[in-house]
């Protein structure tokens, strides 16, 4: 419907994406680390996908359209700052690497944000996924904590299924790794005798 009332289709785009503001606003959070960043992040896949409202199907799946377009915007803007970045002197790098292995004081304020979202989890666990390498970190946000189908994730983040499959499970054991402390401290584990 190409050419259709311009009212019915603000209307249905509204209908179909304004509920999962808040799905895509945690989820570009978890992958900018940073929440202007994934302010900026959420208003560009909400405007690119009104203008290529056409493009979706009714009836089928409107979360994981739309991030598809989210995961796209993301990166693009990775892309494009590497290019215009250039090379990195190994002083900084090693200075960011020092950054992203500590938690940086303030942390826990960043991880805080996501309560208006109503997605409030643990500073450890925030933490954690934080860490994560983005291919990783991306697998395990849109399977496990925003439950696409392995088909759909795999769609929205462009590789083969298989492909999916091990980045999940390379993910999911990096959180147990660095999680199992806290789960034991939290009664999730039993201590180790």
């Amino acid at each position: 419907m190409p050419h259709g009332d311009p009212e019915d289709k603000r209307a249905r785009f509204e209908a179909l994406a304004l509920p999962l503001m808040g799905v895509l606003y945690n989820t570009a959070l978890r992958l900018t680390r940073a929440s202007e960043d994934a302010a900026d992040l959420v208003q560009e896949t909400f405007l690119r996908a009104y203008r290529t409202f056409e493009n979706f199907r009714p009836g089928t799946n409107g979360k994981a359209w739309l991030f598809t377009i989210l995961y796209s915007v993301f990166v693009n803007r990775w892309k494009r700052a590497r290019r215009e970045a250039g090379p990195i002197p190994p002083d900084e790098l090693e200075e960011r690497f020092q950054r992203f292995v500590e938690v940086a004081p303030g942390a826990d304020e960043e991880a805080g944000k996501t309560e208006a979202w109503g997605e409030r989890w643990p500073p450890e666990v925030e933490a954690a996924l934080r860490a994560l390498p983005e291919a990783f970190r991306a697998a395990v946000l849109f399977v496990d904590v925003q439950e696409l189908s392995y088909e759909e994730a795999a769609a929205v983040l462009r590789c083969p299924v298989g492909t999916l499959r091990s980045r999940l499970f390379r993910g999911r054991r990096l959180l147990f790794a660095s999680l199992q402390e806290y789960a034991r401290e939290a009664g999730y584990l039993r201590p180790v005798n």
